[in-house]
């Protein structure tokens, strides 16, 4: 009897210390799934995309003299690499970006080559928001031509063609290599437009 009554005594006693037990196991418990969970979510995290800088020299032009029937005023922070054939590149090592001139003798086929001239910016249209003209000319010096400006997500912002309506012909298509995105290249854009528009404007056919 008495240790019935001593068993029945102390029973209700270790009853609180087992819930306490199993209660703190619980929370510890749940305290590391938490901070997993925390870990995981600051491993996943996607990262912020990248922009091109948005400081750009103020431009000084110079005279570009090759073995190409034509000249032009250059920035000095861009590069002109030769091609065979006058088909050369201007490249923009701080942007990432080229502009592709793209040299033809006209053949009497200046037609043609004013169509695909056109059509060019065109193949950017599913994307592009619009893509106004800039027309150019030049009757003293025999240049003519056009500026094209593909405003949204395109390949290639910015696109022109220049002729005598005679003999030469020359096209210019701007490239960054970087994942199109039109309002963090715009600025970029912009920048190499303006050089894009010197070059017409200080442009010469050698003969």
């Amino acid at each position: 009897m008495i240790k019935n009554e001593s068993n029945k005594s102390k029973s209700p006693c270790l009853k609180p210390n087992l819930n306490y037990l199993y209660t703190m196991k619980q929370i510890v418990l749940a305290g590391f799934m938490l901070l997993s969970l925390i870990g995981c979510a600051e491993n996943t995290l996607p990262k912020p995309n990248a922009y091109l800088s948005l400081n750009y020299p103020t431009p000084s032009y110079q005279k570009v003299e090759h073995d190409c029937p034509y000249y032009f005023d250059l920035n000095q922070t861009a590069k002109i690499i030769s091609q065979p054939n006058c088909w050369n590149k201007i490249i923009y090592p701080e942007m990432k970006a080229t502009v592709y001139l793209s040299y033809v003798p006209v053949k009497n086929n200046l037609d043609s080559l004013l169509y695909d001239a056109y059509q060019m910016p065109s193949k950017h249209v599913v994307k592009a928001e619009e893509i106004p003209e800039s027309v150019f000319q030049n009757p003293e010096k025999r240049v003519y031509g056009t500026l094209f400006s593909v405003v949204g997500e395109a390949a290639s912002q910015v696109q022109f063609f220049l002729t005598d309506s005679t003999d030469h012909f020359l096209v210019g298509s701007l490239y960054f290599y970087t994942r199109p995105n039109y309002d963090s290249l715009l600025p970029a854009a912009q920048y190499v437009e303006n050089d894009m528009m010197r070059l017409m404007e200080s442009f010469e056919w050698k003969d």
